[in-house]
């Protein structure tokens, strides 16, 4: 008999992904509020969280879940947002010229994989689909505008740049709750082998 599987990475992946999608819910409505606010601070700010999203992300890939959506994707990703993170941090100070287009590509490329996740999700017969797929579209359509920066002005790229990550950080949540199932005796994933007897 199959020993169960832990549930502990996929619990904090879970866990995981909705406190720091919360933090850019909350650093999005921040830069919507506070478009003055400092850039070097919000560099700092913005490295930590997609330096710590992006190992979450890998968590989340590694941990297996029940469903395989959520995290199908956060291999790639997990490691871009690391890279993003740290460039970010060593250069806190121009980070409004690197996000708009780093960011920007990074999250339209999340909200196009949400989109195929939510499609998934359908045929999974989850009933809150539909709210993965509409955040997606929205935070794609996002992602866009930021990297093609339509503004010079400071305060309009702020927040819009708020936007983006408030939309972003409602996007993963949509997606971590409804599409991440934890249950407590989950086998291991085991390949059948039929043996043959040569005579």
């Amino acid at each position: 008999m199959n020993k169960p599987r832990s549930v502990a990475p996929m619990r904090t992946a879970k866990i995981g992904y909705i406190v720091i999608s919360a933090a850019l819910c909350l650093l999005g409505i921040m830069l919507i509020a506070v478009p003055d606010f400092s850039a070097a601070l919000l560099g700092i700010i913005c490295g930590i969280i997609l330096t710590l999203f992006g190992v979450i992300k890998l968590v989340g890939y590694f941990s297996k879940d029940l469903y395989r959506l959520a995290f199908q994707y956060d291999l790639i990703f997990g490691i871009v947002l690391i890279a993003v993170g740290v460039v970010i941090l060593v250069r806190p100070e121009s980070v409004l010229n690197f996000i708009c287009i780093a960011l920007g590509l990074t999250i339209l490329a999340d909200g196009i994989s949400k989109i195929r996740i939510s499609l998934e999700s359908k045929s999974f017969g989850i009933r809150e689909w539909w709210l993965i797929l509409v955040s997606a579209i929205l935070t794609s359509a996002m992602g866009l505008v930021l990297m093609f920066r339509p503004a010079q002005s400071v305060r309009v790229m702020m927040i819009i740049l708020g936007v983006t990550l408030l939309l972003e950080g409602i996007l993963n949540l949509c997606t971590v709750i409804t599409a991440v199932k934890i249950i407590k005796h989950q086998q291991p994933d085991v390949i059948e082998v039929t043996e043959y007897t040569v005579k």
